[in-house]
């Protein structure tokens, strides 16, 4: 028999020092003159174990949203949905992951075919590597072509379902209209919808996981918290998680839910989901200022940003320019846009109509308009200028001219370009857009 090639031999190595480690387990278990032994040391050479691994592996199914994630005795089916084989989307979601865990549904007996194929080689794991159809590590399976390819159809069959898709009872449903011809949609054909389940993102969860749990336990995240208790310097700050909650998914059973939410023991951590906390008492209406973004550039969330972000660029040398360094711009300036929504819904909702009419009031007109817009329901002057539609622009030139101001205060060098750049993306800001909508949709025409 001609001999294997050097990579075919690590990889049958590393396949029998698996399936040895898993029988000296079991051996480790028995007396001496127990008459398993003989058994065992039968059913655990190599190619007997992968005969069988190749017939027990069609009881799981590699998934990244399990179905029983929703309810344990919930019967649908789960999907195996990669990062990478999803649409970008703004919304954090499972692709937005750039490295993430499978997780695994099945029979619980089954498991070990499982961590068989996550055995890794070079960075790659066997499961990856019979994916892309290893000629190597077919050859290390078996001896024979045939069956090796056969074996390998069984192990890559983990990753689909067995069936087609289905929901069931116990699952998250939703039905969604579908636009039909006939509008509204009518509840009794089935055609005008479509039935929807909403399935746990388990890859996601795990990862989630892991990050929080680094925050809270890890060594730097402590060492961090404990100077700041001790009044000493620290090179680098840790975070926290207010309001954290905690679900556990499979009560006293999480394996029954799915591998990585049985690793986790059941938890499943959820972020705080609450609108903004706007202290009301701020809001005063800005007499004796001719330049509302002065007190816009007052508010702590503000400062902080602005620190860091003149920190950031001042770091920054011509030569430095790609995507990192872009999408950390820019997400610098999403969170200043969001600060400013804030800031401008706090004063239009909160202050009675009008208040810029008074002789106290030194804003210039286009700021006006984005703080009091409902003064153009009483004062049909201010309503000819509010619909003008020049303000928007005007405001957007104001924030630019105040943001280069102040960057420049921390030593930047900043022109005419930076000034465009600030002003042109506040102007095609989709929530700015949005706020902007709604203010004059709301005033009557």
């Amino acid at each position: 028999m001609e001999q294997a090639p050097p990579r075919s031999q690590a990889l049958q190595q590393l396949i029998a020092a698996f399936i040895g480690s898993r029988l000296n387990d079991k051996l480790d278990k028995l007396s001496p003159d127990d008459p398993k032994r003989s058994e065992l040391n039968a059913q655990y050479q190599p190619h007997n174990w992968l005969a069988d691994a190749a017939r027990r592996v069609s009881q799981l199914q590699l998934v990244t949203h399990p179905q029983k994630s929703t309810h344990p005795d919930a019967r649908g089916s789960s999907l195996f949905a990669p990062p990478d084989s999803l649409p970008s989307r703004l919304e954090i979601g499972t692709h937005c992951l750039s490295d993430f865990a499978s997780d695994v549904v099945g029979n619980a007996a089954a498991l070990d075919v499982y961590k068989f194929l996550k055995l890794e080689y070079q960075g790659q794991t066997l499961l990856q590597m019979l994916q892309a159809d290893d000629a190597d590590l077919l050859q290390a399976l078996h001896h024979d072509n045939t069956v090796a390819s056969q074996w390998r159809a069984a192990f890559c069959s983990i990753t689909e379902p067995a069936g087609g898709p289905a929901s069931h009872v116990l699952a998250k449903q939703i039905y969604w209209p579908v636009s039909p011809d006939d509008f509204p949609a009518d509840a009794n054909d089935d055609s005008h919808y479509h039935l929807l389940s909403i399935l746990n993102s388990s890859a996601l969860s795990h990862w989630l996981y892991g990050r929080i749990q680094e925050h809270r336990f890890g060594d730097a995240a402590k060492a961090a918290r404990q100077a700041k208790r001790d009044g000493n310097n620290h090179p680098h700050g840790y975070h926290d998680y207010p309001q954290l909650a905690e679900e556990k998914k499979g009560g006293t059973k999480p394996q029954n839910i799915s591998q990585l939410n049985s690793e986790r023991r059941g938890s499943n951590y959820l972020l705080a989901s609450l609108p903004p906390h706007w202290d009301s008492t701020e809001i005063r209406p800005l007499y004796q200022l001719d330049n509302t973004f002065r007190r816009f550039g007052k508010r702590q969330p503000v400062r902080t940003l602005l620190r860091e972000f003149g920190d950031f660029l001042s770091h920054l040398k011509p030569e430095h320019n790609n995507i990192h360094i872009r999408q950390r711009r820019e997400r610098y300036l999403a969170e200043l846009f969001d600060e400013l929504l804030q800031f401008g819904a706090a004063y239009s909702n909160s202050l009675s109509p009008g208040w810029t009419d008074h002789p106290d009031c030194l804003l210039p007109l286009a700021q006006q308009c984005w703080l009091d817009p409902y003064r153009a329901e009483q004062d049909a002057d201010f309503k000819q200028q509010f619909e003008c539609q020049d303000w928007p622009q005007q405001l957007a030139t104001d924030f630019a001219y105040w943001l280069n101001r102040h960057l420049e205060g921390k030593g930047l060098q900043l022109a005419e370009a930076e000034f465009d750049y600030w002003r042109r993306e506040l102007a095609q800001d989709a929530g700015w857009q949005s706020q902007l909508d709604r203010l004059q949709q709301g005033v009557p025409a």
